[in-house]
């Protein structure tokens, strides 16, 4: 079964890779947010430092929000989801391995390229570590919840402003949890509760979030 998953693991990120643009534009869409953040609120470090926790945080979230409906609508139309759902793989597998995916070629790269961000906002070197493990697992539970509305939506015309109308509401933990974080990161206080309540968050969407997106997939 691991190396059934894999495969479909492997063929979503070839998928998104060859279609570079698609890819990349979760990414650019992050960094283009922070950068018209940064020169919109000037020069001001304090200030900088000061709203940056809500600006990457909300940078992030809106990033992931944007290519949602490309997770399972894609295979819907052209016929491939039908034949991974009657593939003997478990339809909570084959969700599971689709959301990965899609991380994989979105919150990782915006996680990977935080620092950069993060450095636009003025956010000390000393924090950066909070700031990309909270961001590695706030993206993948973003994912995870985004996905599973993504499959209740993956035949609808007009999924992707759906999506985004039901997935907002159940964002606001991960990013109250997310932006604290970073914000008491950068105050010098303890942040390690507030990552350790976003990994408690994904660990109890990773088995969630599948059986919720199979169950909507297979109506």
């Amino acid at each position: 079964m691991i190396p059934a998953l894999l495969a479909i693991v492997r063929r979503e990120v070839r998928l998104s890779l060859r279609e570079g643009w698609q890819a990349a534009t979760a990414l650019l869409f992050f960094i283009l947010v922070v950068m018209l953040l940064a020169f919109g609120i000037g020069p001001d470090p304090v200030l900088l430092r000061r709203v940056a926790p809500g600006a990457l945080w909300t940078a992030a979230l809106l990033s992931c929000l944007l290519s949602l409906d490309r997770i399972f609508a894609a295979d819907h139309y052209d016929g491939m989801l039908d034949r991974l759902l009657a593939s003997p793989v478990p339809a909570e597998g084959t969700a599971l391995a689709k959301m990965l995916a899609h991380w994989l070629t979105t919150g990782l790269p915006l996680t990977v390229f935080s620092p950069a961000a993060g450095l636009l906002m003025n956010v000390p070197a000393a924090v950066m570590p909070v700031m990309v493990a909270s961001l590695a697992i706030g993206t993948l539970l973003l994912t995870l919840v985004g996905g599973a509305m993504a499959a209740l939506m993956a035949g609808s015309r007009r999924g992707g402003l759906t999506i985004a109308l039901l997935t907002l509401p159940l964002y606001v933990p991960v990013l109250i949890f997310g932006a604290g974080a970073l914000d008491k990161a950068l105050a010098g206080k303890e942040a390690g509760h507030a990552v350790l309540f976003l990994a408690a968050l994904l660990c109890a969407a990773l088995p969630l979030a599948p059986l919720g997106a199979a169950a909507a997939l297979r109506e």
